[in-house]
């Protein structure tokens, strides 16, 4: 009786564990050997976000985690290949009702990521993708930190784009992980860093080559070796074949000492506060707050840094400069999305008629996604401007080491330029963005129609129609 009235209570104690875990959406993990790999994965979007459910099932999961003896490291990857976690729910921060609120919001987030960070058995994260924001604070709090060299992967702080700070820990962390001045440069600008440069930061440990094409898709395979290799190190790091904590050299020694210097830092705080004025004129208050929180903490201490970063955040998020920059990133995200659903025909070639300022700064958009592109002008001056403007635009990403002269050179072989409309007949779509006088474009358009309609009555098909920026 005995063993029949324990096997019901392990029944039930199963039971209610397996409840608790296919009712988490947001959060899940499996045990590999002695690596618990949590997975993070929003079913409601195509990009993960540190919403109000997803912070509670990870608390779950990481409480289970750690009170599982079986398990001595921890893997946190995401199921989503382009994106590791893309920042904090915005509307999360816009459901509080006051300052406060919000205050409290960033002291969760904040207690949240010190568990990961004094966590007693080591976790590694796992990035592909973006890692933005509230992303990358929960990857910093973490002990270890892999990325792959994909172009999606880039990691940032965002927030001043939005007219806020990182709020959970970021302003802390960052200045002790890649110095005053990188800290103050990521967090003031929010520009994105790929994972080659984190590494030289020290933004991350070890990078992972992105896999070629087999069985399954490059970035499957990809996310599949990336978790392996993350597992691989979180058993290195217990059994202390990998260090944390890496070994100093003299230069970074130097660097150390010189910033042990008050006058140094405060000649930092300075420079930057000064650049900040210069270029926002004082009419945007999160830089200088988020230089605030910063000094905060370097010179009084994480106690007296973290309650000014949670209490500036919530200032912050309830100014009206930050609510017109989240209005204005909500206005960019909705003109992203394709409200007219999958087109009647791939687009695989694009005609312009016009190789203007418009004209050559929608060929360079459209040869970068990889559609070939023909670029149309009446004059050999006007080409060569229009063709100019795109390989400018292409060549400033290489000088700034975004893409190199090889990737340069292969975008630009989508680029068609000519004088006639001779390879206008077999385009996918055509677009007008000839000067702005309704006689010329009622002129070209009839021209060009023209051409069209020869080739396809020919060829027995329907002609596609033409798409002209203004109405004529």
């Amino acid at each position: 009786m005995a063993g029949v009235r324990a096997l019901g209570v392990l029944s039930r104690f199963t039971s209610r564990r397996y409840a608790l875990y296919s009712a988490r959406t947001h959060v899940n993990y499996e045990v590999k050997g002695d690596v618990a790999v949590v997975r993070i994965n929003d079913p409601n979007s195509k990009v993960n976000t540190l919403s109000v459910q997803m912070q509670k099932e990870m608390a779950e999961v990481m409480d289970e985690v750690w009170a599982n003896n079986a398990v001595q490291s921890a893997v946190l990857i995401s199921s989503k290949p382009g994106c590791f976690i893309a920042g904090a729910d915005i509307n999360m921060i816009q459901g509080c009702n006051n300052a406060e609120e919000v205050t409290t919001l960033s002291k969760e987030g904040q207690k949240m990521f010190e568990r990961i960070e004094k966590s007693p058995k080591p976790i590694v994260a796992a990035i592909n993708g973006s890692c933005l924001g509230g992303g990358l604070e929960f990857a910093i709090a973490c002990q270890y930190r892999i990325a792959t060299k994909s172009k999606k992967t880039v990691l940032g702080t965002p927030e001043v784009m939005l007219g806020l700070l990182p709020g959970a820990g970021g302003t802390q962390r960052l200045p002790k992980m890649v110095g005053l001045p990188n800290a103050f440069d990521m967090m003031l600008t929010g520009r994105n860093i790929r994972a080659d440069k984190a590494k030289k930061m020290g933004l991350v440990h070890q990078l992972v080559d992105p896999l070629g094409p087999g069985l399954k898709s490059p970035e499957e395979r990809t996310m599949d070796y990336l978790e392996e290799v993350a597992i691989e190190y979180a058993r290195g790091i217990v059994s202390k074949k990998i260090p944390i904590h890496k070994v100093k050299g003299s230069m970074e020694k130097i660097q150390d000492y010189v910033m042990s210097f008050g006058l140094v830092r405060n000649q930092i705080y300075n420079t930057v506060q000064s650049k900040v004025m210069k270029q926002s004129k004082g009419l945007y208050p999160a830089p200088l707050k988020i230089i605030e929180c910063v000094k905060a903490g370097v010179e009084q201490g994480p106690v007296a840094g973290y309650l000014a970063e949670s209490q500036n955040f919530g200032q912050l998020a309830k100014t009206s400069e930050s609510a017109a920059l989240i209005g204005l990133y909500q206005g960019q995200v909705a003109c992203k999305k394709n409200r007219f659903g999958t087109p009647q025909r791939e687009v695989k070639t694009l005609a312009i008629l016009g190789a203007g300022l418009m004209g050559a700064g929608i060929a360079q958009v459209t040869v970068d996604k990889g559609v070939h592109t023909v670029l149309k002008d009446t004059t050999v001056s006007g080409l060569a401007r229009g063709e100019q403007q795109v390989y400018k635009g292409l060549n400033d990403k290489t000088k700034k080491k975004n893409i190199t002269s090889f990737q340069r050179d292969s975008i630009l072989s989508n680029l068609t330029g000519q004088l006639d409309y001779s390879n206008f007949a077999k385009a996918d779509m055509v677009i007008e963005a000839v000067f702005e006088d309704i006689n010329i474009k009622h002129a070209v358009l009839k021209e060009v129609e023209a051409v069209r309609q020869s080739h396809h009555c020919c060829q027995g098909e329907v002609t596609p129609h033409l798409l002209s920026l203004f109405p004529v």
